[in-house]
């Protein structure tokens, strides 16, 4: 991957005077109640969102998508380096973005107070949850507020006030609430239909000024399913869109876990028994009991759920044809189209939707699309790596002193190449390099901390 803008970047910059300017026959939606919700940290703002309640208790609900493609365009030294990398990569020493920050946190980002170009999900939907009727269009939006989960759901659930910048725009607490009672319906729905119950612990470092402090638990939060089903929503309707005009699409799909019968020995050992054939919905089924039984050791769980069901990919979709779908979301229709900022495949997908809408030719020949595809995914596979290692490298080093100690810890892998489990606290990952013998994904075992390099991101593990 490739870590630094190349000099041609620097001088396309340098000619962008400004934030797109608005386009005729652009719909003029700002004076709506639109709001971003993100990490407390976040700067690169791809969506907004602004719920209507509707006559019969039907509520409308409106994302907004940042047009990137707007200002990047394609086959520019800036597309061209968004294009190698394919996404921004996020680690705990730094963040390297796929997009020069003047543009991804600048001109391209949906900041506060700020008129910015965008594409608009607009869709129905019943009291229920059901999907009523959809569009997409162009508009130019303005964000009132800018928000963060852990604060909005503290809110929400009775444990924290209102944030300011929520109480500072008139009538945005009642539009959220109404935007959490839709996306409760949207979640409910998706998991009677088998979307699953998934609950992983991702490490968030904690700096004392320069200096790494502590690697913590970053917990799910109602905010962020807010946020998450909108944002499945939207990618769905999109994704149908493109279809229904006649548009191939760049579909995100998870395919059937080929380790069926491990996920079956998992249930088995709770007095669950599966179906012979992967099944969505017994495997949620039992998710949900699990995280009602014990929820202190369900994101465990949810890990070895998560590595036994394999990794998502992308794939072409041409317009007529039955897509594989998305095993864990329990979707058959799902693109990648909400984080234009920070995944090329956002951005290729913004491209066709504007072609689409235009009535003008592809703006990717079926080949080059297929191509992008498999580059996507690799680069997906290696951005992962990326994030692993210095994240391994960051746990190393707040495990150096550490060395003798034992911890409780869960099998996350186990093949030819070795068995790895995660520790309970801190939550970091290492290889059991003795006694690992018989160990398989799902296993709890107690483990001693043997070895550490920083330089290598390697925790060594014996099991105890």
């Amino acid at each position: 991957m490739e870590p630094d803008f190349a000099p041609a970047v620097d001088q396309e910059l340098a000619a962008i005077a400004g934030p797109a300017p608005q386009k005729p026959g652009v719909k003029d939606l700002r004076g709506l109640l639109w709001a971003s919700i993100d990490n407390d940290d976040s700067k690169d703002l791809d969506q907004l969102s602004v719920a209507e309640r509707m006559p019969g208790g039907n509520t409308r609900i409106l994302v907004a998508i940042a047009d990137v493609d707007a200002l990047v365009r394609k086959d520019t030294a800036i597309d061209a380096h968004a294009r190698k990398n394919t996404t921004s990569v996020y680690t705990p020493a730094a963040i390297f973005p796929m997009l020069p920050t003047m543009l991804s946190t600048g001109l391209t980002s949906l900041n506060q107070d700020e008129d910015r170009l965008s594409m608009v999900a607009d869709m129905v939907f019943d009291a229920s949850g059901v999907l009523l009727e959809s569009d997409l269009y162009r508009a130019v939006v303005r964000n009132h507020a800018k928000l963060a989960y852990r604060s909005v759901a503290a809110w929400l659930d009775g444990a924290g006030p209102m944030p300011e910048p929520l109480a500072a725009v008139p009538g945005l607490d009642d539009n959220l609430k109404a935007q959490d009672e839709i996306a409760q319906k949207l979640a409910a729905l998706r998991h009677q239909r088998g979307a699953l119950s998934l609950e992983t612990i991702e490490p968030k470092a904690v700096f004392d000024g320069e200096a790494l402090s502590d690697l913590v638990r970053d917990p799910r939060n109602r905010a962020k399913q807010i946020i998450e089903d909108f944002m499945i929503a939207a990618n769905g309707v999109t994704a149908s869109f493109l279809d229904k005009k006649g548009f191939p699409s760049l579909r995100r799909v998870l395919r059937s876990p080929e380790r069926w019968d491990r996920l079956s020995e998992l249930a088995a050992g709770f007095g669950v028994t599966f179906p012979d054939e992967p099944d969505a919905r017994a495997l949620e089924t039992f998710l949900a009991a699990r995280r009602a039984a014990d929820p202190e050791k369900f994101p465990d769980l949810s890990l070895s759920v998560v590595k036994l069901i394999g990794r998502g990919e992308y794939a072409v979709d041409r317009p007529g044809a039955d897509p594989p779908g998305h095993f864990g979301l329990a979707v058959r229709d799902y693109t990648h189209s909400t984080a234009p900022n920070r995944r090329f495949p956002d951005l290729i997908t913004q491209r066709l939707l504007k072609a689409a809408l235009a009535g003008s030719p592809l703006p990717y020949p079926q080949k080059e699309l297929d191509a992008l595809a498999m580059h996507c995914t690799r680069r997906e596979d290696d951005a992962t790596k990326v994030e692993r290692r210095v994240t391994k490298s960051a746990a190393a080093l707040l495990l150096t002193g550490r060395i003798g100690e034992t911890f409780d810890a869960i099998v996350t892998g186990a093949s030819a190449k070795g068995t790895w489990a995660r520790l309970t606290s801190p939550p970091v990952e290492g290889k059991i390099e003795s006694g690992a013998a018989g160990l398989d994904v799902g296993d709890r075992v107690r483990v001693k901390l043997v070895h550490t390099d920083v330089d290598e991101g390697f925790i060594d593990l014996a099991r105890a």
